[in-house]
């Protein structure tokens, strides 16, 4: 619904408030489309818009010149009527299919090992995910840790994405004990999750894969 004040205006008995308020609705199952137009005088009903016989409505005997006078305004009676029966619902319309593919995004991302130099932090990278609620760590025989790993800032891609990672220090990593580690990404409150494996082969860097 959109509540609007048409205007204010002054007599010689005070302030008085003449208000309006139109609006629409879409039932999705049976595409029934709905809509009403209506006005207020100092709060109390004063004239409604009659949708069926295209005509203005006296709700009060103090509107019957007004409505005698709207009655005659044809274009803006098509108008109005345009307005509430096919404007409304298709921004109505418009707003619920946009609101929903936000709403309802469940984008994956796409992990990966990242490393600038053999010396340098393992970095798990997730980007192209959607929405910004998930838990991102690094893993030692199943339960996450916290020593030698850093984490980033949340990022915003073009596509209003997200993007993130955590690095893991290695120097004081074995190599035989890389087996041990993992890094997991998964959406807050759900069940599935990505989980790569601390293996060489699979990180990526300036010169491609790691052999």
């Amino acid at each position: 619904m959109v509540d609007f004040l048409m205007k204010n205006f002054n007599q010689s008995e005070g302030v008085h408030i003449f208000q309006g308020v139109g609006g629409c609705g879409l039932n999705k199952e049976t595409e029934t489309l709905t809509g009403f137009l209506k006005y207020g005088y100092d709060g109390e009903d004063f004239l409604e818009l009659d949708l069926t016989q295209l005509k203005w409505i006296a709700r009060r005997e103090e509107a019957l010149f007004v409505k005698q006078l709207w009655d005659m305004e044809t274009q803006s009676l098509f108008f109005n009527a345009d307005l509430v029966t096919n404007q409304c619902p298709y921004w109505l319309n418009g707003s619920l299919v946009g609101g929903q593919s936000t709403l309802l995004r469940t984008d994956n991302p796409s992990v990966s090992l990242l490393q600038k130099t053999p010396s340098s932090p393992v970095r798990c990278h997730a980007t192209g995910f959607y929405p910004e609620r998930f838990l991102m760590f690094w893993r030692k025989d199943g339960e996450e840790i916290h020593e030698g790993v850093a984490h980033g800032n949340v990022l915003t891609n073009q596509d209003i994405t997200f993007q993130y990672y955590v690095d893991l220090d290695i120097l004081s990593i074995p190599p035989q004990d890389w087996v041990r580690y993992d890094c997991v990404f998964q959406f807050t409150g759900g069940v599935d999750r990505i989980v790569i494996k601390l293996d060489k082969t699979l990180i990526k860097t300036n010169r491609g894969k790691n052999k």
